[in-house]
């Protein structure tokens, strides 16, 4: 079964044909960053214009890298949710509209099932029951995955995400957009144990999260070192080390949460997905923490952390597959808990 994967939830513009035989036929990826850079972050209208303009030129393409003829596929997936409303219109709408056209069956696919499945298309991958951990945007979540679609959450941030977090800060630095990488190559430059930031939660029972107090101290420190200077101005190096102990504290805050997930959960596994996960510290204190546990993590390649069309074209072949597929309705979902997914039928 072929089935074509649209994402277009928030600022890249992802189309991926997926073979349930053979795996990820052919991808390509646009990125909306260069037109949000100058705003310090995602203009939705910026978005949607940007999508209605490379979804079909990218679905070309993707046809023509997979020599396949347009509409030789049996099936249509799409974000349906959650993420920005006009910009999953455009997905949606495109989906729906393709599936009919050509008398195939769509499915609306639910944007963090997408990451939580990731590293599903690995070699080796894992396969339920495990704990997942999704750092995507504007989500941080511990969710024990009981079975393909089964899905029970186990905490999650209670104010900002990190990612969220990630980008508040870079922008305290006037360091570009997206943030987040920008901040995570400036610590490897930065001097431990200067600066000492909190550990949110951490001393609290149960699963939970915030980073907005994480957050507020590395403003504080900001604005310490701007009243010092003769300037206004922070030093790189200034801003290298609030870099390194803003993501130390980020890391670890994870790392604890992880170990006490996969210890109430009773499972071995842990499967990180998002963007966040790209992160290298976070991969290496998460690779120690699991070992000391008897467990292993597992996590995409560095091309499926951020969103991406491969993902969703997997995520809906697996439940077109199990004869799940959308009714008359054209619905999303910018708010969709991920409980509320049925289960994914592998019989």
């Amino acid at each position: 079964m072929k089935v074509i994967g649209i994402e277009t939830s928030c600022d890249e513009t992802g189309v991926a044909i997926f073979d349930t035989h053979s795996g990820i036929v052919a991808e390509t990826l646009y990125s909306q960053v260069a037109v949000h850079a100058e705003y310090g972050g995602v203009v939705p209208e910026l978005a949607s214009r940007d999508h209605i303009r490379k979804l079909v030129p990218l679905m070309r393409e993707v046809f023509a890298k997979a020599g396949l003829n347009f509409g030789d596929i049996d099936g249509v997936a799409y974000t349906s949710g959650p993420g920005l409303i006009g910009a999953l219109m455009v997905g949606a709408s495109t989906g729906r509209a393709l599936g009919m056209a050509w008398d195939v069956p769509t499915i609306g696919v639910h944007h963090m099932e997408g990451h939580l499945l990731a590293p599903l298309l690995e070699e080796n991958a894992p396969q339920p029951p495990f704990v997942a951990l999704l750092v995507s945007g504007g989500h941080t979540q511990l969710v024990e995955v009981l079975a393909l679609g089964d899905y029970q959450l186990l905490g999650e941030s209670v104010d900002d995400a990190a990612g969220e977090a990630f980008d508040k800060v870079a922008k305290m630095l006037d360091l570009d957009y997206p943030g987040g990488p920008h901040v995570a190559r400036l610590a490897e430059q930065g001097q431990a144990g200067r600066f000492t930031f909190p550990r949110p939660m951490v001393d609290r029972p149960g699963l939970d999260m915030s980073f907005s107090g994480l957050k507020t101290a590395a403003l504080y420190a900001v604005q310490d070192l701007q009243q010092a200077s003769a300037n206004g101005q922070l030093h790189e190096q200034d801003k290298a080390d609030i870099c390194l102990a803003f993501e130390q504290a980020v890391v670890d805050t994870l790392a604890i949460k992880c170990r006490r997930a996969l210890e109430q959960a009773g499972h071995k596994t842990l499967v990180m997905a998002g963007g966040v996960s790209a992160n290298q510290r976070l991969r290496s204190k998460l690779a120690d923490a699991t070992a000391k546990l008897g467990a292993k993590v597992y996590y995409p390649r560095p091309a499926y952390c951020t969103d991406n069309g491969a993902m969703i074209a997997f995520a809906g072949a697996l439940r077109l597959q199990a004869g799940q597929a959308d009714d008359l309705r054209l619905q999303i979902r910018p708010r969709w808990p991920l409980t509320e997914l049925s289960a994914i039928s592998t019989d």
